[in-house]
């Protein structure tokens, strides 16, 4: 009798364990906050899109809104077509802004929602068109670099 006890008490601690495991894992591939209520597709094109991808959130005002659900490339325009699930209980004017941010100095990107002011909303297959692509931090490393050798030039030549 006492090996039976022994044996549940076990059983729950491993299942006890694997919930936990399962947690974390969630939190930390950030899935943790998932909406599996109603949602609609929007897309958004973008010259760079950087490290974003998909799953990563959509917030407006610290809050998320919704998640990166396919990012692709357009064959006409080469530019990256971002599809994002929004959750139905939020409604955004058709002229928002989107605009992939990061979260602090190297963090996680994620796609910033700016409303704006008109009086429709977007609809399931609407389209973000005012955009801001990622800002490299590369390209504005490399920009500074040749920015202070062309000074450096400048002032050997006087």
């Amino acid at each position: 009798m006492q090996r039976k006890s022994l044996d549940v008490w076990v059983g729950l601690f491993v299942v006890l364990g694997a919930a936990a495991l399962l947690f974390l894992a969630l939190k930390a591939g950030n899935m943790s906050s998932l909406s599996f209520g109603k949602t609609y597709d929007v897309t958004a094109r973008f010259d760079n899109i950087g490290g974003l991808k998909p799953g990563a959130p959509v917030k407006s005002a610290g809050v998320v809104v919704g998640r990166v659900d396919n990012i692709g490339l357009n064959g006409k325009t080469f530019q990256a077509e971002v599809r994002l699930k929004m959750q139905s209980g939020y409604a955004f004017p058709k002229d928002s802004s989107a605009k992939i941010l990061t979260s602090g100095l190297l963090g996680e990107q994620y796609i910033g929602l700016e409303p704006g002011g008109d009086t429709n909303n977007l609809a399931a297959g609407d389209r973000i068109t005012m955009t801001q692509s990622a800002i490299v931090l590369e390209n504005l490393i490399s920009q500074f670099l040749f920015s202070k050798a062309a000074e450096g030039k400048e002032e050997q030549k006087q």
